[in-house]
């Protein structure tokens, strides 16, 4: 027989991972109605709005459009008439002016861009100082500063790559194979080149993270200051997943080091368990994250169907719709092959660990 304590042994054990889901669900709706109100104002028929995929779990809607709640909460869509196909209705998407098409196919990643910045603001709500870039004081067997930092440098830049905030610095400083970085410093007003800095090192599941042996200056919090800081830090989120996707092409990653559904899933429950207010800085990352994938220029993704627009706009003609059908079909299972090979890779490590 079951007994109560056992039932709620339970749910404290899968209520993290179900707010993960929740969570999910969220993020898919909000892209979803980017598309969704950006068709309805520039006069697009939608057919149906679903959250999910698979059979229907719900129904809802007497007019032109159907709303639905699907089994399977890894995606949704909304279907315009004549998205996918010719159609002789003059309110189908393929007979809209390119441009309107552009917006429509671009206000779902537009969508999910806001609502990490959103994020962002509301988790620097309770800060009453920021931080900055700039070095206040060194620790005490610091050896940065034997190689050329100093008290009062703003880092600008580390190996080349533009630096926002500290977050963006933090990634800077992992994976650095012999301990020691390029960085550009803003020093009495002139900008500085400091070649191979030296910083202690340390090893975590494979990955060479160097010490930062240094503080860096607070600043006051004014209107000011947190209108700044909230655009500098979603910047920040949009720079690291731009270089990491880098990093991961150029091998300077690997694909372990890459999360699917499953493996963000077990961080957000993680997450949850500590304290809900940890959630909003993994939801504002993933957020962005979606965002900034769906732009990418990759068949099956809104980036791809952005370019075949764009085409349209330069040349004037339109590709032929069937072509970019098989091209985005072709996409989208490459697109879900990787998906499920890091998925197993989660699962994998998941129950290995």
């Amino acid at each position: 027989m079951i007994t109560i304590s056992q039932v709620l042994n339970v749910l404290n054990n899968i209520w993290p991972y179900l707010v993960a889901i929740l969570l999910f669900l969220l993020l898919i709706l909000i892209h979803e109605l980017g598309h969704f109100i950006a068709a309805k104002l520039l006069g697009v028929r939608v057919n149906e709005f679903a959250i999910g995929f698979g059979p229907k779990l719900l129904k809802w809607g007497k007019g032109e459009t159907k709303y639905a709640i699907n089994a399977v909460p890894l995606g949704g869509y909304c279907a315009m008439e004549g998205e996918d196909e010719e159609s002789g209705d003059e309110r189908a998407f393929c007979n809209k002016k390119a441009w309107r098409r552009f917006l429509i196919v671009v206000m779902g990643a537009v969508f999910n861009l806001l609502l990490g910045l959103l994020l962002v603001a509301i988790i620097l709500i309770p800060d009453k100082r920021f931080t900055t870039t700039v070095v206040d004081s060194f620790h005490e067997k610091a050896t940065s500063s034997q190689h050329g930092l100093r008290e009062g440098d703003k880092i600008v830049a580390v190996d080349g790559r533009h630096i926002f905030t500290t977050y963006d610095l933090s990634y800077s400083f992992s994976n650095v194979k012999d301990g020691t970085i390029d960085i550009t410093v803003k020093r009495d007003g002139k900008t500085k080149e400091l070649k191979d800095v030296k910083f202690e090192s340390q090893k975590v599941d494979g990955i060479n993270y160097l010490t930062v042996d240094f503080y860096v200056k607070g600043e006051q919090k004014t209107f000011t200051s947190y209108i700044r800081h909230t655009f500098d830090t979603a910047v920040s989120y949009c720079a690291v997943i731009y270089r990491s996707l880098a990093d991961l092409i150029t091998g300077r990653y690997g694909i372990s080091a890459m999360s699917g559904p499953v493996g963000v899933t077990v961080a957000i429950g993680t997450a949850a368990k500590q304290s809900l207010m940890n959630l909003l800085p993994i939801m504002a990352l993933i957020t962005i994250n979606l965002g900034l994938f769906n732009l990418l220029p990759l068949p099956a993704l809104d980036g791809g169907r952005l370019v075949f627009i764009l085409f349209e706009m330069i040349f004037k003609k339109p590709v032929p719709q069937k072509y970019e059908a098989i091209v985005h079909a072709i996409g989208f299972v490459l697109l879900i092959g990787f998906m499920l090979i890091i998925t197993f890779k989660d699962i994998w490590t998941l129950f290995a660990g």
